[in-house]
Order: structure tokens, then sequence, then C-alpha cells
């Protein structure tokens, strides 16, 4: 909302010195936020005189153009010219080159004059042009930045104006005025008006103010008054729970003359609201509009057919509104309809037929009172915001439509030569607030400040409610123009609004004493650092897939059905309807993300939960508020809520070592993937079983089941060729994600740092012969299981078929590493150790030493 000051010091105090800063810095007391300032002088500077042109004489040039070379009075008759600027003639007489047609000798004009400054940072300067010294400038609205008028130089006796030569012209088109913007939050419609605004200044600085509204006489309950246009509200059948239109008001108004011109008083304060003039009859309703808060709307009252009728819409119907568009209307919509059909969409644009016209003679004045929903949802279908639907949408006072209409009626008789026909229509009845009591001790409950009685009552008062008493409680009723107060918490926060959001002490709880980390916190905290530690940047995604996305990862094997998972009733959007079973879908876009930026070598970790649904999903009703609902109601509620274990996922590409002159890079593989895995299962002190693993996602042969205590809790290895082409990922991208819900579940209660030994390790190799689809892991387990106790680390280092080696087979050699704990292990004892892991794995898989 744009705040013209000149407009507010009608019915405030707002100081003459003031300016916008300081108006929006009141205003912010109560809470409204400031936007912005509007000042046309801030592109615009004198010297911009009125001048009267003397002398005009065209002057056909070469390229077709005729321009006119005038001499144009700056000063009063007979009057010294005191500016000195150069290019300023001392006569007051500047001879001026003007390229525009539409004026004549003898009319009053805006000149501006050497020294002058316009918008865009054009400069005024004497220069010579067509043969002539052209010193100044003979100005259109569009120059000056006060309309779009390009055409035509602005005829100051046009708009009714006869000013003497040499006069200020800014100051005589309000361009020394300027605007405060402010937003307006949903709640507080009513300050989408300068009635609003200028009740809030008062509240901020204690000052009187003067109602507008108040200042209106109408003229309904006047002897001369008669019944006017034919109205009637046929909405019979509530929407949303509520009629339509619950008010309706016309005001005839005849004998206007369409072409009279808009005042420039008006024009500057449309102007710095943000509205353009466009004629008379548009420009006071929208005037009134915004001084009032009331939308109405000005009907040709010729091309009114029969009586008005306000009704939803038929399915079908079509309507071609002011903007020229032809629209069909929805059976929600609420119209204006005449005998020949709708003539507008309520409270959102009116109707070309019945448009007012250079033609237009008699008006009917309409101000009506609309169900906010309605006009909202209307304005939503059909893509048609409005300065009206903006302020229905909000609430409207529904006191305000006869005043409104009277304001706009008495504008247009005093500025459009109209005549008040006295013929008013005001059908249906306002729909008030209602009361609301309000606890005495509540103010100080919800804020904890200690208002006094008074303070209450008069802060209640002040914003226009009327007060009564119901037992202890205050009985209060809000004013009309408040529809947002409708519970006892919104009275309290006009109450804190009011007597000062600075008092309400700021005053930090104290927290009880804790009992530091959770074990799982411990746990999580220590992974996420490990992580990072090990290079890996951690990522943060949506949890909202397709279901596509949470098939293809979230199930190992093509079942050709997709997976249970929660779907979302209001999804974020239309491919993402369900809850992620899994994280690599969103890990992936974000390693997509950042190769697509050109950062190739990337290792990406991310935490989050899944859902997986249970066969229950919700429950069938939700326990009142107030009382303990009982184990068996908490046990249902538990019942349906789906499993949610955290899971971690990393996705790797690129190299991990850049290369260098003589060292070669290395790429990364799935053999990184399953380390990742592997450091998350150390950090855990946990130990992670990895074989040979299948998943649709992921390359045939590159695929590492991972297993904890023998469960399955994850997959690593490299995505599959065709993921990695669709997702459009990087060639070799290798992920793994790990059940960690599972893995912190399983892990030690203590997990402390391992002792340093004091004694020496003791390393002997072992190379074994086994069938080429032998998993290297599974025969890794044998040998730990037999090697013992003494057993401390064992590494896969070589793996090898072809020569020598018989066909199907291969071999795999591990260093083992063996130390005890109490003493330094004889080479005997390290033999033993060594050769009953050996024992075991020819037991177990028929290993053959090499």
């Amino acid at each position: 909302m744009r705040i013209p000051l000149s407009w507010i010091r009608e019915y405030t105090q707002f100081p003459e010195s003031g300016t916008a800063e300081d108006l929006m810095a009141e205003l912010v007391k109560v809470g409204l936020e400031e936007e912005d300032v509007h000042r046309p002088t801030d592109s615009l500077s004198g010297p911009i005189v009125v001048g009267e042109v003397l002398e005009k004489i065209p002057e056909p040039q070469s390229n077709g153009k005729t321009i006119n070379w005038c001499q144009v009075r700056v000063v009063p008759e007979g009057a010294a010219q005191t500016l000195t600027q150069e290019g300023i003639d001392p006569s007051g007489v500047q001879g001026v080159v003007c390229g525009a047609h539409n004026f004549e000798v003898g009319d009053k004009v805006v000149v501006t004059l050497p020294g002058a400054v316009l918008p865009g940072d054009f400069r005024i300067a004497a220069r010579k042009t067509y043969g002539h010294v052209s010193a100044g400038m003979i100005a259109s609205v569009r120059e000056l930045g006060i309309g779009e008028d390009h055409d035509g130089i602005l005829v100051l006796s046009r708009l009714g104006l006869d000013p003497e030569p040499g006069t200020d012209a800014m100051e005589l088109l309000g361009l020394y005025d300027s605007a405060a913007e402010i937003n307006v939050t949903p709640d507080r419609g009513y300050a989408f008006s300068i009635r609003g605004i200028a009740r809030e200044y008062s509240h901020a600085t204690s000052t009187p103010f003067t109602d507008p509204a108040a200042q209106i006489s109408t003229t309904k309950d006047d002897d001369a008054a008669r019944p006017g246009h034919a109205v009637s509200l046929t909405d019979d059948t509530p929407i949303y729970g509520v009629h339509g239109c619950t008010r309706f008001v016309t005001h005839t108004v005849t004998g206007i003359n369409p072409a009279a011109p808009t005042p420039p008083w008006m024009d500057s304060r449309l102007r710095l609201a943000g509205m353009r003039s466009i004629n008379i009859a548009v420009d006071v309703s929208n005037y009134v509009m915004l001084e009032l808060g009331q939308p109405n709307h000005c009907y040709d009252a010729a091309k009114l057919d029969g009586g008005i009728e306000v009704r939803r819409a038929a399915a079908g119907e079509k309507l071609t509104t002011l903007d020229e568009k032809v629209r069909t209307l929805n059976p929600e919509d609420l119209v204006i309809a005449d005998q020949s059909g709708p003539i507008g969409i309520a409270g959102v644009m009116g109707g070309a037929r019945t448009e007012v016209d250079a033609s237009t003679s008699s008006i009917v004045v309409e101000a009506a009172h609309f169900d906010p929903i309605s006009i909202s949802r209307s304005k939503r279908r059909h893509k048609l915001p409005s300065e009206a639907s903006k302020r229905f949408e909000r609430g409207v006072d529904p006191l305000l439509a006869p005043l409104a209409a009277q304001r706009v009626v008495d504008l247009l008789v005093q500025l459009a030569g109209g005549t008040d026909s006295r013929e008013i229509t005001d059908a249906g009845a306002p729909v008030l607030p209602q009361p609301i009591r309000l606890e005495p001790t509540l103010p100080e409950q919800l804020t904890g400040v200690a208002y006094t009685p008074e303070q209450i009552r008069s802060t209640l008062e002040a914003i226009g409610a009327e007060l009564g008493q119901d037992g202890e409680h205050l009985l209060v009723t809000p004013p009309s123009w408040r529809p947002d107060l409708t519970i006892p918490a919104a009275l309290v926060e006009e109450i804190a609004r009011l007597v000062g959001y600075d008092q309400i002490p700021s005053r930090l709880p104290v927290p009880p004493a804790g009992r530091g980390l959770t074990t799982s916190q411990q746990r999580r905290r220590g992974v996420y650092a490990g992580m990072a530690a090990a290079g890996f940047t951690e990522v943060l995604s949506y949890p909202f897939y397709s279901e596509a996305a949470n098939t293809r990862f979230g199930q190992a094997e093509d079942t050709g059905k997709p997976m249970p998972m929660l779907r979302l009733a209001n999804p974020i959007a239309s491919q993402y309807p369900a809850l992620r079973t899994t994280v690599l879908p969103g890990l992936l876009e974000a390693l997509r993300r950042n190769v697509s930026r050109g950062f190739t070598d990337v290792a990406l970790f991310e935490a989050g939960t899944v859902f997986h649904p249970k066969s229950q999903l919700g429950s069938a009703s939700i326990p009142d508020l107030g009382a303990y609902p009982g184990e068996e109601v908490l046990a249902g509620l538990d019942a349906g809520i789906p499993d949610q274990p955290l899971h971690l996922a990393a996705a790797l590409s690129g190299a991990e070592t850049a290369e260098l002159p003589g060292v070669p890079g290395r790429r990364r593989d799935w053999a990184d993937a399953v380390d990742a895995a592997q450091k998350v299962a150390e950090l855990l002190r946990v130990r992670l079983e990895v074989v040979q693993g299948r998943h649709q996602a992921f390359h045939p042969g590159r695929t590492a089941e991972l297993r904890f205590n023998g469960v399955r809790v994850g997959h690593a290895g490299e995505l599959h060729p065709k993921v990695i082409e669709e997702l459009d990922l990087p060639a070799r991208t290798s992920v793994m994600e790990l059940d960690l819900s599972a893995l912190i579940d399983g892990s030690p209660e203590q997990i402390s740092a391992e002792p340093i030994s004091t004694f020496p390790p003791t390393t002997q190799d072992v190379s074994l012969i086994v069938a080429e689809q032998l998993p290297a892991g599974e025969l890794e387990a044998s040998l730990i299981e037999g090697a013992g106790e003494l057993l401390e680390s064992i590494e896969l280092f070589d793996v090898y078929s072809g020569e020598h080696i018989e066909a199907g087979h291969k071999s795999l050699a591990f260093a083992l590493r063996f130390r005890a704990a109490d003493r330094t292990l004889t080479a005997e004892e390290a033999s033993e150790a060594r050769a009953g892991a050996v024992a075991l794995a020819q037991q177990r898989h028929g290993a053959v030493q090499r």
C-alpha cells in the first residue's frame, strides 16, 4: 500500500515537515512493515514552470517532419526573469523548438528550462536544432514521468487550470508530494486504505484521527431519496458455508461530463498510490477505493438491461471483461448480471459491455460486500488479480458500502458536473462481528506483561471495539472494519501491538539440566564427522521422490511391481508424490548438479530417514485433547506410524587424486564405495560382511551386498550403465547405502580408542587357489575364524588368474598380521595361527596353498 503524504495529512496530524521515512518509522511501531519510498523529485528537478505560448510558427523540414518554432513566456507579464542559469533568456520569453502540434497560441503549458533534469537523467540545456537555439522544452506527461501519453503536450487549460506564467509547475501538478510504501499482512485488510493507515498512525502517535467515512453525509434517508436501480440477491445456496453477497448498494448520478479532466491533485495522489489516470469516472472510483478501502464500480446506466441480479454463474456462461478477454465462468463464480447475462465477476473485474465511455451521461455506482473466499477463488481461477479483489479477499468493512457510493457520487457531482439523482438501492443487510469473551488475565498469560485493566480497556476502545461485561469477563465487540478479530488471542495481539511490543520482556527460558547426548546421537555425530574427515561432503535433499525412483533404488530385485510407499495427499509437485524409501535418488541429483557445474571430482554423503509403511497406515480417529488417551489408544496411534530408519548413503565420481607430473591420478571405482561402507562400520566398531550381491540399479558383477550379523543392511558398488545414462551421471559413478539405524543398534555400548600395543606384530602371507566364483569376502571370513584371537588384521593384496592357475580358479593372496596383547609372539605361534586359518579355508572351500 502506497500512502501519499498530502493525503494522510488530511485525516491525521502528520507534520508538514514530515517525510515518508518519518511516516514509516511511526507505522513500524504498530506492526506495519516498511517497503519503499516513492518521491518524484528523486528523478525530476527544476526549473520547471508554467509557460504561455506567445507564438507558434510551423516549419516543414527536409525529412518530411514539421516542427514548431515557439516563443513562450515563462514569467508573469511585465515581470523580469530572476533565474540566471545559462541558456535562460533574461527577457522571460524562451525560444523553444517543439515537434508536437496539439497546442495553440495562448495555451498554458509546462516548460522545462535549461538546468532542469527529467526522469532518466535527461538534462535540459540550450542547444541548436533545426536551425534554432532551443532553450528549453515544452513537456508531455510522459517526459515529466506522470503518464504514458507521449504524442501530445500537456495543455494545462484542458485540466481546468489557468495558472500565471512562471508558476512552479511541479507544485501545481503535485510533484513535490511523496509516498511511503508499506507491506500489509493478509489479516489486516483495513490497512489497504488511507482511512486504515490514518487510524494506525493515530494509534502509533497518540494523536487525533479524523475518520473520512464520518465526513460523508448520505442522502439515503432524505425525504428526496427514492428507490434506485432494481437489485436482487439470488445467491440462495451458500458455498464454503456463506452467501457470496450480503449487501449490495447502488446510487445513480446523472448528467455527468465523461470528458471532464481529472484534477491535478487527484491525478497526483493516484499516481503516487500506484495507479494511472484513465478518465474521470474510473479515477473517482479508484480514489474512493484507496481512501476508504471499499471497492466500487461504475456502470453506464444506459447500457444496463433491466435490474441487477447477484448470483452464481451458470455452467458455460461467458463474459468479456474490461481487459477485452472472453472468460468462461465457473458455477462457483459469483457474478453480477442484468437481463442479458453477466456484466461482471463480483469483486474481481467488471464487464466490457457496461463500461463507462465517452458517451456516458448517467452512471449507476455500485458498492457491495462480498464473501472473501468466493472472491479469492474466482481471482485465482481466472488469473485476474486486481486492486478490488486484493481488498475483498482480506475483508472489507460491511458498513462502508452506502458511504462509498455516496462519496463517488459527490465527487462526480463536484468534478464532472453530475447531478445526484437520489436514486438509492440498499439490498441485503450487513453481517457484523460477533462479541468475544476476553478473560482479564489472558493478555498477561500470553505476553508476560501485567497490563492494567485500564490499559486493556483503553486499547480495545482505541481500535473501535465496544466493551461490555459478562461476569468477570470482558465482552468485546470488534469494530466492523476488523473481521480478523474473532478469538480472544487476536484481541491480546492488538493490546500487545498498541501498548508496544517493546514492553514485552525479553527473557530467555532456563533449560533444565540435561543428560547430554543420547548414545544414538553420539554414534550419528561420530559417523558424520568421520565421513567428513575421510573427504566426503555432506548434502541434504528433499525426502520427496517419484514412485519410479523409490522402486528402482529402494528394492534390490525388479519385481515388476512398485514397492509399498507412503503417498502424499498434497505433494509439493506432481512428479514427487511419495516419501522416500531410499536416500540415493536425492543424493545422485546433488551429484549431477555439482558435475554439471564443473565439479567433476566429487565425493558426497547424506544421512536421512526413509519411510516404510506398515500394514496399518494412520488411525481411524484422533483422541481429544486435554486428557490422557490411554495405553491402548496410544498403541493404536503408534501402529499407524511408518517405520522410519536412518539411512546413510555415499556417491563418488571422478578422481580421488589429481594427475600430477610423473604421478598418475587414481580414478574412484566400486571399491571406494565398499571402503566408505567399511569406514562407517569401523567408526561404529561393528563388522560388515561383504559378499557378492545383486541390485537392479547396480552394475552386474560390480555389486557388493553388505551384511551385519547375517542380515543384509545395504549395497555398495558401481551403478548400472543404463541408470548412469538415464540420470545423466558421470561414467563409473559408484555408490553405497547402509541402514545406519541397524548398525547403531548393534554397536557396542562403549566405543573407545583401541589401546596401542607395546609388543611388535608378526606378519605372514598366504596365497590360496580357490574356485573363481567364490567371493573373496567368504574366504576372508573363514581365514579370520580359523586364525583365532591372535589375528589383528587381514588384507587382500593380490588377485590372480591365468598362467599356472587351473581354469575356473583364481589365486587370492592375503597379508595376516598377528599380535598378542601381553607378549611378543614367536614365529612358531604365528605360524600355528596361520596354519589354523589355512586349514579351515581348505575344509570349507577346498582352498589349496599356492
